[in-house]
């Protein structure tokens, strides 16, 4: 999508809540790395707040002293509309997101207007599918969630190893996971409204697998965390990782013929020792079943709140590093994505290029709900690498 393509609009990208922690982070990515041509403006629902941020970044670059501020309340459904209306590319960090974001998804959808989000939220994602996918396919939008560390790195890091092997081939790649990091009170909040509804998000995964089309016949495609696994690249133990990047990496595949005819993913986290191994799993279950207890849920809550993050000096500790083994068409690889903070400063570099790269490179044509690697591709992989992030054959 380019500006000619929907003209008339105020802006070219929009950052809507830009006050929050990961939003101002966004914003001073922004500031310092968005193009001198690029019309962006800054929302939220305190105008005091938006003001003292946009002080804040003419620290970095003074044009930004005249950034519009626009306010916007996702209770008030008419001001999103308006948001949307008067952007090309919307890029939202407020969440929960089944919590608040279903109204600025249908505004989007409704307006023509793409939109990039943080959500590892795969009830939300497959509701916004069901609700409004259609709507934006025939308006041309371009509906893209997960747009942070879940589910960008992985997601490009699976469509790069899939570019280095042979075509037409089955394929084969495992994921491994390693990162020290800090994450969000955003994501924790998330995670918990996720935990807290099994059925429901178990509801919302079979009505889209009812509604959504079928792989095209010939070619098949599984992504799912794996079984436990002696020995991987990282650690000398692999666990299963259920987040949401497999399902992310399976749409990827399903939509995308380069993955061959027989595509599957399995996706781990690195640990070194199995102790560590069976208490990470033993722990994520006590998280579970806490958050369907209300108190419980609000207890783990209040330990980190949304909006809320550590240091610049914590997050400068911060790394992570994705490994994928693969295998295809005879052929063995292995490969590396690499960065920075994962919970923060990376999210924050990674949806602002996101929007960055809607709102002005030459992109393929689709509409709908899409992922990163089928709205962006290859774009967004060489504007992570030309952002410091790492794409790279360890071996091949």
């Amino acid at each position: 999508m380019r500006r000619q393509d929907t003209p008339g609009r105020a802006h070219d990208l929009v950052l809507f809540g830009a006050t929050g922690f990961v939003g101002a982070l966004t914003a001073e990515y922004l500031a310092a790395h968005a193009p001198t041509n690029c019309r962006w403006a800054l929302a939220g629902r305190s105008v005091p707040k938006l003001e003292r941020l946009r002080a804040r970044l003419a620290a970095i670059d003074p044009d930004c002293a005249h950034l519009p501020l626009l306010r916007a309340d996702s209770a008030d459904p008419e001001s999103l509309r308006a948001l949307a209306a008067g952007t090309r590319v919307l890029a939202t960090t407020v969440g929960p997101y089944l919590s608040y974001g279903e109204p600025l998804v249908a505004a989007c959808a409704e307006a023509g207007t793409d939109y990039v989000d943080l959500s590892s939220e795969p009830e939300f994602i497959d509701r916004m599918y069901l609700r409004h996918d259609a709507t934006a396919r025939a308006s041309g939008t371009r509906l893209v969630h997960s747009c942070g560390f879940d589910s960008v790195p992985h997601d490009l890091g699976v469509l790069f190893t899939v570019q280095h092997l042979p075509e037409d081939v089955p394929l084969r790649i495992d994921g491994f996971v390693r990162a020290r990091a800090m994450f969000s009170g955003g994501t924790l909040a998330s995670t918990l409204t996720a935990m807290s509804r099994p059925r429901d998000m178990a509801r919302a995964a079979r009505e889209r697998r009812l509604k959504e089309p079928p792989i095209p016949e010939g070619r098949t495609v599984r992504a799912a965390p794996g079984p436990p696994l002696r020995s991987g690249p990282t650690h000398p133990w692999s666990v299963p990782l259920p987040t949401l990047d497999p399902q992310v990496i399976g749409r990827s595949a399903a939509a995308l013929e380069r993955y061959g005819p027989d595509f599957r993913y399995r996706h781990y986290a690195g640990v070194r020792r199995l102790p560590v191994a069976v208490g990470g799993v033993l722990g994520a279950g006590a998280v579970a079943a806490l958050a369907q207890l209300p108190p419980a849920r609000r207890w783990l809550a209040g330990h980190l709140e949304p909006g809320e993050g550590p240091s610049p000096e914590r997050r400068a500790k911060s790394w992570f590093t994705l490994r994928f083994v693969a295998q295809g068409g005879g052929q063995r690889l292995l490969t590396e994505v690499s960065g920075g903070d994962p919970g923060y400063g990376d999210t924050a570099k990674m949806l602002a290029e996101s929007a960055l790269s809607l709102a002005f490179d030459e992109l393929p044509k689709t509409a709908g709900q899409v992922t990163p690697a089928v709205a962006m591709g290859d774009a967004l992989t060489v504007r992570l690498q030309e952002a410091g992030i790492t794409f790279r054959v360890v071996r091949g």
